[in-house]
Parts: C-alpha cells; sequence; structure tokens
C-alpha cells in the first residue's frame, strides 16, 4: 500500500501495534483530528457563513474574541468531551478547566489547546491553525484543579497542530518522529503525505515581529543584526526573514523549510513573561520540533522543562534548527555572564 493511502487512523493503529501504544490515545487523537476537520469546515466559507469579525467578549488572556474563536473552542468541547479517556480539557480560551459532563467516563488524559492560533488572521484569510497538546497522568485525579492536571511539556505523550492553509494539515507526535496528514475532501480523511519530518540545517530564514525591534534584548538583536548583515557580515551568508502572525504556520516552515522562530522575551512584554503561552503553544510546539531534530528554547532555558501550575503563563519562544537556536543560547549567555549583564531569568 502507498504511504500516501495510508489514513490517519490506520497509522495511529499501526503506530499502536508497533510501539504498543494506549488504545486510549489512539482514541483521543481520533476525536482531536475530527475537531480540526469541524474547524476547517467551518472556516471554509468564511464571510459566507457569518463566522467572520469580532465580538463583544474578551477571553481569559484580555484579548477580544474572534467569532471563530469561540466557534473552535466549541468544537473541541464537543468533539473530545464524549471521547471517555479524559481527566480534564484545558483550552486557551476558557479561565478553568473544563467540567467534563458527568455522564461521559473519565479517564487519565488531559488534552490542552489553543482552538485557533492567528485569529487575528483570519478577517484577510491568512493561514491559521489549531494546535493541542496531550499529557497522561499516572492515574485519574479525584477533582479537575490545574493543580491536578498541569504537567511540565516533558511529560506530554503526543502533540500538534491543524494547519487551515491551501490545503489542511495536521502535523502530529507520538514521541516517535514527526509525520504530517493532508485532508482528502473527496474521502473526508486525513492521509500520509509527509513522513519522519526532520528540521533542516541549511535553512536560511528567520521568523520575528521586526516591528518590536526597539525593545529586543541585546544577543536577540545581535543574532538577528548578523542575518540581516548577509554575505558582507560575520556569517557569511544572506538569510531571509519571515513573519506571518500565526505561529502555527511560522512552525509548519520551519519543519518543512528549517531555520528558526522567534518571539523573545522584551522590554515591552517582559512583566507578562512573553508573549506566548506555555500550554497550548510554546509546550507543543517544542515537543513537535524536539522530535524533529530541532532545539525549544526561551534564551536561558529549555522550554520542556519550565515547571508551571499556572494555566496562561507566557514564555518567550526561540524554536528551529539546532546549530541557530544554540548560536541564539550562546549569545544570551556571554550577554548575562558579561559586567551589567541581566543574568539568569
Amino acid at each position: 500500500m502507498p504511504e500516501t493511502s495510508l489514513t490517519l487512523i490506520q497509522f495511529l493503529l499501526d503506530e499502536r501495534r508497533r510501539l504498543d501504544t494506549d488504545r486510549d490515545l489512539t482514541t483521543l487523537l481520533h476525536g482531536v483530528a475530527t475537531a480540526c476537520k469541524a474547524v476547517s469546515s467551518s472556516l471554509k466559507n468564511g464571510a459566507l457563513a457569518d463566522v467572520l469579525g469580532s465580538l463583544e467578549t474578551e477571553n481569559v488572556q484580555g484579548e477580544t474574541q474572534k467569532k471563530l474563536d469561540v466557534i473552535a473552542n466549541d468544537i473541541f468541547l464537543q468533539r473530545c468531551e464524549f471521547s471517555g479517556v479524559l481527566a480534564a480539557m484545558v483550552s486557551e480560551e476558557m479561565e478553568e478547566v473544563y467540567p467534563l459532563p458527568a455522564q461521559f467516563p473519565k479517564g487519565r488524559y488531559v488534552l490542552l489547546f489553543d482552538p485557533l492560533d492567528g485569529s487575528s488572521n483570519i478577517d484577510v484569510n491568512v493561514s491559521v491553525g489549531s494546535i493541542f497538546s496531550i499529557i497522561r497522568l499516572a492515574e485519574t485525579p479525584e477533582d479537575g484543579s490545574f493543580d491536578a492536571v498541569l504537567r511540565p511539556g516533558s511529560e506530554q505523550v503526543a502533540a500538534g497542530y491543524a494547519l487551515y492553509g491551501p490545503s489542511t494539515m495536521l502535523v502530529l507526535s507520538t514521541g516517535d518522529g514527526v509525520n504530517a496528514f493532508t485532508l482528502d475532501g473527496n474521502i473526508g480523511e486525513f492521509r500520509l503525505t509527509h513522513r519522519n519530518l526532520r528540521i533542516s540545517e541549511d535553512g536560511a530564514e528567520f521568523a520575528i515581529n521586526a516591528s518590536r525591534a526597539r525593545w529586543w534584548e541585546p544577543p536577540v538583536k545581535r543574532y538577528i543584526d548578523e542575518c540581516i548583515a548577509g554575505e558582507s557580515g560575520p556569517r557569511g551568508r544572506d538569510f531571509n526573514m519571515r513573519w506571518i502572525a500565526s505561529m502555527v504556520a511560522e512552525v509548519h516552515r520551519v519543519l518543512l523549510r528549517g531555520g528558526v522562530f522567534i518571539y523573545p522575551k522584551d522590554s515591552k512584554n517582559a512583566e507578562l513573561g512573553g508573549k506566548l503561552r506555555l500550554f497550548y503553544e510554546a509546550n507543543p510546539m517544542a515537543f513537535l520540533v524536539e522530535q524533529a531534530g530541532g532545539m525549544a528554547t526561551t534564551g536561558r532555558q529549555r522550554v520542556l522543562d519550565i515547571e508551571s501550575n499556572s494555566p496562561h503563563e507566557r514564555v518567550p519562544v526561540i524554536l528551529g534548527a539546532r546549530s541557530e537556536v544554540q548560536r541564539i543560547v550562546d549569545y544570551h549567555c556571554e550577554f548575562d555572564a558579561a559586567p551589567g549583564g541581566q543574568g539568569p531569568e
């Protein structure tokens, strides 16, 4: 059977036999994939379905909610709550842990998700996505508090994202490499199209929001200045800058073409700890990047080693090709060790 004939569920069943993974994880991933298909369908008709624009509400982050933020959040809850394998669901859009309906059995898995990443792009028809992270608890918790269900990113057993672009793709890791699936609209199934993705060390691209340059720390500014200097600078080669303002799209490009994605702590977001949310964005993307041979850090600490019980904590994120990310880490180390440096976070 050609690899592109493998559907997602066939792939997951094959992985379960080969790696002796938990049947419940396969069940949950099937529910997540179904949710992603439903979100993709909601996005498809845009203004024709009256799903564009903002609501007069804010999420727990204090951000104005888009109509599709709420629609996508509801889709994930409804498509996954019945699985019988979940201990809890935690969403970027919700202040508290989602209480699973009493009629559904409880399990040991925790699903954390950003239902619609990059939603500021929706109204201009630019790629957005969904991000998810899965943790398995030692046992079903007695309560659904954050203290009971939040764990470091190193304890993730699976993570991934859906990219809603010219085609809808699901990129997934269960701890044995990264594989990508493309939604076949003819049969309504995700089919394997990219097996065992590895991040190239030859990529010459960096993604960063350059409008924040005046607030960057010196190590980040040093790295970007060297890239911009190009062939005549200390790196001796030219780099391209990219910025889509959708983490899913940025990380997808890194997985396929190499390079780095950088959303650092700067003097404007330092009080918040950074921009990106640890549990819904940083952890799952760091898991995928490491599984693809790359590296993910805050500049001073491995992302997956961060411990926190604060559900909406924000952190700096620098991820991508190992050699490039290590260079940025080295610049942070040199800066912190120098007289007048700020020291570790």
